[in-house]
């Protein structure tokens, strides 16, 4: 009798910190919208150049190029496109598509060897892509990096680039709004959405005063000068888990931003339960440090936190049951906003439990995958530390 209780009390107690505690995570109050103050608006002769590493993305790049080059921007702003060793003619792809659109001139392809040791290869291309712009006559007032598998609306970059001027961030970034259109998409997404904003609440994120850091690695505008003060990219040469690196990075060096968006959108799709293991799994046992003990941590904390609550809603007898329910109705009153968010029902909140169980699982089967070599894949590449 007493540890049903004692177990319940400490998920109660979690999501009581959750709720109250943890920045406000879950009401999702952080966004693109609020970005910009007052009626702030893009410097004049601002200069952006974006880079965009890819590989192997020839079914996306096009339309992912276009929506760059069609920037309603009042600035300068071209991309320079990283091609990551692709086997796909990814940057082909690309120069046709900025052909077929008349802004060839604002177009670079740039090849980007395989990574050395201590690379992962995201960053490789990237520093790639910074390193040229460095070497350029004409240096940008910001750098954009994003990923080559997202669309973007055509005032996405004044809003960003008006927003970070005027707020003096060194790094402002936008969490891609991901596709939730298949069945695996609408159980899994929003949660990983979720559950990223509780690992790093964005409001913690762009508190200065606040150690927490993070950024998300689809968009990313951010000062050169502060990245090149900060040590460049070498300095996290090894992550796997690029953006929130950067972000940690580049807080030391001033503040930074990152809020969701509905203006830019993946492009990739995840139509199985599968896709969303790989996603997870990939990096997953990074976030962990690839501790065993973090590991074990991490599973009984999500056993007590997300699974006991509605085992012991179900099967125990009060006080327990009582203690579980309030705290399952509040697990499920935290989620509704995420699920809202990409337009589904909140009444799929109550099926959180079953959902964190399955990225436990995702969880140990990414450890497993590093202990055997074959940590961090990513299109062939194992990219995780031995």
């Amino acid at each position: 009798m007493m540890a049903p209780t004692l177990i319940a009390l400490a998920a109660l107690a979690a999501w009581l910190y959750l709720l109250i505690l943890n920045s406000g995570f879950w009401r999702l109050t952080e966004h693109d919208r609020k970005f910009v103050p007052g009626d702030a608006a893009v410097p004049e002769g601002t200069h952006v150049i974006a880079i965009v590493p890819a590989r192997d993305e020839a079914d996306v790049v096009g339309t992912s190029v276009a929506s760059l080059l069609a920037q309603d921007f009042p600035g300068r702003f071209e991309v320079i496109l990283v091609d990551d060793e692709s086997a796909d003619g990814t940057g082909g792809v690309a120069r046709a598509k900025a052909a077929e659109l008349g802004c060839a001139d604002r177009l670079t392809v740039l090849r980007s060897d395989r990574p050395t040791d201590g690379w992962t290869g995201k960053i490789a291309a990237m520093h790639r892509g910074f390193t040229y712009v460095r070497g350029c006559d004409s240096q940008p007032d910001f750098v954009l990096f994003c990923d080559a598998d997202i669309a973007f609306a055509p005032h996405v970059l004044a809003r960003l680039v008006a927003g970070a001027a005027a707020r003096g961030t060194v790094l402002s970034s936008l969490m891609v709004k991901l596709r939730c259109e298949s069945p695996a998409e609408k159980w899994f997404i929003p949660a990983f959405v979720f559950f990223f904003q509780m690992l790093y609440p964005f409001r913690a994120v762009n508190d200065p005063k606040s150690k927490v850091a993070g950024a998300a690695g689809g968009v990313m505008l951010v000062r050169p000068e502060a990245l090149a003060k900060a040590g460049g990219l070498p300095a996290i040469r090894d992550a796997l888990i690029d953006d929130c690196a950067l972000g940690a990075l580049m807080k030391k060096q001033g503040p930074i931003w990152l809020g969701l968006t509905d203006d830019v959108h993946s492009l990739r799709p995840y139509p199985r339960l599968s896709d969303i293991e790989r996603m997870v799994t990939r990096s997953a046992y990074a976030q962990l440090d690839y501790s065993p003990a973090k590991l074990a941590g991490a599973i009984l904390g999500m056993a007590v936190v997300y699974l006991a609550p509605p085992l012991l809603a179900v099967l125990a007898d009060s006080p327990a049951r009582d203690l579980g329910v309030v705290a399952w109705a509040i697990m499920a009153q935290a989620y509704m906003p995420s699920l809202r968010f990409y337009g589904l029902s909140r009444a799929r909140a109550f099926a959180l439990p079953a959902v964190a169980a399955c990225y436990t699982w995702f969880t140990a089967v990414s450890a497993w995958r590093h202990m055997r070599g074959r940590g961090g894949e990513w299109k062939g590449r194992y990219q995780a530390p031995a």
